[in-house]
């Protein structure tokens, strides 16, 4: 049983409020004014994030044609900017755009999307066997020139 004035909260429960404090005007002082100067330049630039081509693919052991399907249609539906994909019964090549600050940002994301869908879509225990990573200004550019793979007109998992 516990004692308390009805509607009390029990005791070290209330609520603590955070206020925030700020730095004394000589806060700075004894510190390298550049570096002071420098860290609040880099505080105001924000980096801008760009879009990215993946085009992803993988292989393996032979997995029936309608596992596949299922699993890049379930990844598809865990992944939504998932533009196309295309499957056999023991490859695969997905296509879709990533946004992210830098090239490396992207494959770094790109080279992790198979694994950490691999129980949740039961993708087949495939391995990535390439990657490819272009910024949207080469992969128009590769299109305009008749170069490179056409545009994913077919959005949606396909075979080849």
């Amino acid at each position: 049983m516990r004692r308390a004035r009805p509607g009390a909260p029990p005791r070290g429960t209330a609520e603590r409020a955070l206020t925030s404090v700020e730095a004394g005007a000589d806060f700075d002082e004894g510190q390298d004014t550049e570096t002071a100067e420098a860290r609040s330049e880099e505080q105001r630039v924000v980096v801008a994030s760009k879009l990215w081509h993946i085009t992803l693919s993988v292989s393996g052991a032979e997995t029936p044609l309608k596992e596949v399907r299922r699993g890049l249609e379930q990844l598809a539906h865990d992944h939504p900017f998932l533009l196309t994909s295309r499957y056999a019964n023991d490859h695969a090549e997905i296509r879709y755009w990533e946004e992210a600050r830098d090239l490396h940002d992207a494959a770094a994301v790109a080279l992790r999307l198979w694994g950490e869908h691999r129980q949740s879509a039961k993708l087949p225990p495939w391995e990535i066997v390439g990657l490819e990573v272009i910024d949207r200004e080469t992969y128009h550019q590769r299109i305009a020139e008749g170069y490179g793979p056409p545009p994913a007109a077919p959005v949606g998992v396909h075979p080849y």
